[in-house]
């Protein structure tokens, strides 16, 4: 396809430029006086990567080849790829990040979510924060009042989907509880994908997968949901019900982490998209 050839061209094209900015030096490698190679020499990345020179050459090349994410990460690495810089590696040649890692800030990732989340202290409307985990790691006081009274858990359950799945309040405050929950399982199993290897998710899921029927039988229905807005509906004590529209926000300097806002249905215009 026409898009794929685009990618792997730009993908050869931006190694090399990344290449060519690297001195020898840098890498540990001598700088003999006959040398005439701006940067590295492709044969000397290939090696310093574990991989074959023809084979990288060909990468450079923008052939048809699919280097693994792994083989990407050696040579963000060997060629001191920055975290944008290897993030848009991984971008070109497979059309996602795979195991995406924390962008420098100038605060702690915790910090810049925590006050973004305290700017709505006074909404009258609900605002959290999770990981990809699903970890509750901020939240607004009107979160308590629709939803729950987080800070009551111990740490370790401050978790939105073990919330859902384990505890009467869940089920009384969301009147949709089945199709909500089903949801951010499908939201989760989509988040998932992005990190194959972490240890953390797998024994997460197996915690869950022993504490809820619900989730077992859900989890391996294998439903993926990108993150979108969705209706959410609310059943509060003393109150009829109310309906609330989520939209969860991601940016890359707070990524793996995400804030989800609340507003009104009813404020939901029809303007134009970006």
């Amino acid at each position: 396809m026409a898009g794929d050839n685009t990618n792997r061209e730009e993908l050869g094209r931006f190694l090399r430029s990344r290449r060519e900015r690297i001195t020898p030096a840098e890498v540990g490698l001598p700088t003999g006086p006959r040398r005439r190679t701006r940067g590295l020499r492709r044969e000397e990345v290939a090696v310093l990567a574990g991989l074959s020179p023809t084979w990288y050459t060909y990468l450079e090349q923008g052939r048809d080849i699919r280097p693994s994410p792994e083989v990407l990460d050696s040579l963000a690495r060997v060629l001191g790829l920055s975290e944008d810089e290897r993030r848009y590696v991984h971008l070109l040649a497979h059309g996602q990040v795979v195991n995406p890692r924390p962008l420098r800030l100038d605060l702690p990732v915790q910090d810049l979510v925590d006050q973004l989340v305290g700017v709505t202290a006074q909404s009258s409307y609900p605002v959290y924060a999770t990981n990809q985990y699903c970890d509750l790691i901020a939240w607004n006081k009107a979160s308590a009042e629709w939803y729950d009274d987080w800070s009551r858990y111990p740490k370790a359950e401050r978790n939105l989907l073990r919330w859902m799945l384990t505890t009467e309040v869940a089920k009384k405050r969301l009147p949709d509880w089945e199709n909500d929950t089903r949801d951010v399982i499908a939201r989760w199993r989509a988040e998932a994908g992005k990190w194959p290897e972490d240890e953390r998710l797998r024994s997460l899921v197996a915690e869950l997968d022993g504490l809820s029927p619900d989730f077992t039988r859900w989890w391996n229905d294998h439903h993926v949901q990108e993150h979108r807005s969705r209706i959410r509906r609310f059943q509060l004590p003393g109150r009829a019900d109310r309906t609330l529209r989520i939209v969860p926000m991601h940016t890359p300097e707070i990524a793996p982490c995400g804030i989800v806002f609340h507003i009104p249905v009813e404020s939901v215009g029809h303007s134009r998209g970006c």
